[in-house]
């Protein structure tokens, strides 16, 4: 839960009544564009209030009326998706900046420049998102936003998505250890643990993080591992 002095409003109007909670500004732009966030993380109490500067509370009979239900948190929820947050200019322009590095970041990691067969850096995609004035939605989640960003930016750059299939041979000595990081950058789509211990699979990997993991896997085998690309596709 988070503190009062930290806490923003967040506002529903319907049926001619005013219903306010008190929330965490960053928690509740999260829930709004889709995470599972828990309600009572967001609040600051559980209570709604008709004016929260004069800590006025809301009716019981409203709240039935109206939302059918006396539960603080149920009431929360739905306030949250349908009403607004009442953000500072500076709450919601970090927001907003942070939301825009998240959506940067796939962006580089899944598309390559198909003119080089390489990524295009993030201060690329940067530049070329503030040159089309390209806004970023706060309560949208970036996997939502990319497909308009990425058609505006194909009007600046060269740019498409892409996955690799890769196949890997690791030695036995460091198969163990470099497992779960093989996972974390990919899907697993065959692997087979050989007599002598080496481990041997297909990986999808975005194209874009190709050469981190090629460089990932040979700082863990000490420059051992065999890789080869099986197959590209969009």
């Amino acid at each position: 839960m988070v503190s009062l002095d930290n806490a923003v409003i967040a506002r529903l109007q319907s049926h001619g009544e005013k219903f306010e909670i008190l929330v965490d500004p960053y928690l509740a732009a999260k829930f709004k564009e889709g995470q599972p966030i828990g309600i009572s993380e967001i609040l600051a109490a559980e209570t709604v209030y008709k004016d929260s500067g004069k800590g006025e509370k809301v009716p019981e009979d409203v709240l039935l009326k109206i939302f059918e239900t006396l539960n603080p948190l149920e009431i929360a929820e739905q306030i949250l998706k349908k009403g607004t947050v009442q953000l500072t200019a500076n709450q919601r322009k970090e927001i907003q900046e942070l939301k825009r590095k998240q959506i940067v970041s796939i962006i580089s990691k899944n598309t390559i420049n198909p003119q080089t067969d390489t990524p295009h850096p993030p201060k690329r995609i940067e530049n070329a998102m503030e040159e089309a004035r390209l806004s970023v939605d706060i309560y949208k989640s970036a996997e939502e936003q990319i497909p308009k960003i990425i058609k505006e930016l194909r009007k600046l750059l060269p740019i498409k998505f892409e996955k690799r299939d890769v196949a890997v041979k690791i030695l036995g000595e460091f198969a163990a250890n470099a497992y779960h990081t093989l996972h974390e950058y990919g899907t697993t789509k065959q692997e087979e643990w050989l007599g002598d211990g080496s481990l041997v699979l297909v990986i999808e990997i975005p194209s874009g993080i190709e050469n981190e993991f090629y460089m990932h896997l040979n700082k863990l085998t000490k420059g051992t591992v065999q890789t080869k690309v099986l197959k590209r596709y969009d």
